[in-house]
């Protein structure tokens, strides 16, 4: 009579534990989400920099569009790296930048020579920041840089486009010049607008995008090998007609990024 009660009785405390284990866990008492995390591939270290208070606001807004956190899980970048972040904008990626590789690492934000300073504040307020410490804003030409040491990567995001849009710059050098400033194995992220397949470098004044094919080819000209293509930001509704700016379509773009590499010898 004994084992037939604990037959009974026992699928119904598993059962209540379960009901137990799944309501905590709907709750969030239980802690799963680094486990998502994990398995979504965006670190611990990511996804606290994302989610660092500090961000302005205006930043946080953009990121259901630009995914910041699963970006920068594709492009590899971990704590105590040392990344130049190209052409910084507002400096949207340079604070994300700065939380993931931590103390032990470091951020260069870079911009070319002459960039007026209405563009560079931004950048040199977050970099005179003392929540910010690791980074450093330079100004340099860019087909020759002067990182202070090798880094692990270069990123540059929604510009790549634009240096061909600059009189006279040599893209070929510039490439070069990043290539060089690269540890052996370094990485180097182009992310940008997509415009029309086979267009190349024809609306990178227009429309503000460039043929990520183009792009390609013009990087791995400098003896980086393409080790990585994310759709992460693709929009198949994007027609790729109307110029980045244009409210029908800006902050909803079709963009690609690439993953190149600097061979480890």
């Amino acid at each position: 009579h004994s084992i037939k009660v604990k037959e009974n009785t026992m699928p119904t405390r598993i059962s209540s534990l379960a009901a137990v284990v799944l309501a905590w866990s709907a709750l969030g008492f239980l802690s799963c989400a680094p486990i998502a995390r994990a398995a979504a591939g965006v670190s611990a270290a990511i996804s606290a920099a994302v989610g660092d208070a500090a961000r302005p606001d205006t930043d946080k807004q953009r990121d259901v569009n630009r995914k910041p956190g699963e970006s920068i899980a594709f492009a590899g970048l971990k704590p105590d790296e040392k990344i130049v972040d190209l052409l910084p904008g507002g400096g949207y990626f340079t604070r994300i930048f700065s939380k993931v590789v931590g103390p032990k690492g470091h951020v260069y934000a870079v911009w070319p020579q002459g960039v007026p300073e209405t563009r560079t504040a931004a950048v040199k307020a977050i970099a005179a920041d003392a929540a910010y410490a690791n980074v450093t804003e330079l100004e340099q030409p860019l087909t020759a840089l002067k990182i202070p040491a090798p880094v692990d990567m270069v990123w540059t995001s929604q510009n790549y486009h634009d240096l061909h849009n600059s009189s006279g710059l040599d893209m070929g050098a510039v490439n070069k010049s990043i290539f060089d400033a690269l540890k052996p194995g370094g990485i180097y992220i182009v992310l940008d607008h997509a415009a029309a397949a086979g267009s190349g470098f024809r609306d990178t004044g227009t429309l503000h995008r460039i043929d990520p094919e183009a792009v390609k080819s013009e990087v791995e000209a400098a003896g980086f090998k393409l080790v990585g293509q994310s759709d992460l930001l693709h929009n198949p509704a994007d027609p790729h007609t109307a110029k980045v700016f244009d409210p029908s379509i800006r902050g909803k773009t079709d963009q690609f990024i690439l993953k190149f590499q600097k061979p480890a010898k």
